[in-house]
């Protein structure tokens, strides 16, 4: 799965999600949750190896992206309690597809 991220340059849930839904049958809930546990725990990583290496992130651009996707997830929250899992999931699919689709037009050029 890394080798695949890493080739297509996107970020390893668009493609892991989909793999622990279809390969596993884990819920979506399960899917999505096991994904971002290992997204923070690879940024946390990222993040302690790079401390004191002389490069610092930009803190405040960190602190508005920690805010909007606390209040994506919040927001998010409240749209899946209110919206069928069926009609979420295939909104996904179709997401994925289309960074998948887009990513693959745009990395094409670079491959021939």
């Amino acid at each position: 799965m890394g080798l695949l991220t890493g080739f297509l340059g996107v970020g390893g849930g668009f493609l892991v999600v989909p793999v622990l839904l279809l390969a596993l049958a884990l819920p979506m809930e399960y899917a999505a949750g096991t994904s971002l546990v290992v997204i923070t725990l690879t940024s946390a990583a990222a993040l302690a190896v790079r401390t004191g290496v002389g490069s610092t992130p930009d803190w405040a651009l960190v602190v508005v992206l920690t805010a909007v996707s606390a209040i994506g997830g919040f927001l998010g929250a409240k749209l899946a309690d209110r919206v069928d899992t069926n009609r979420l999931t295939a909104a996904f699919t179709v997401l994925v597809l289309a960074v998948a689709v887009y990513t693959a037009v745009r990395a094409l050029p670079a491959l021939v």
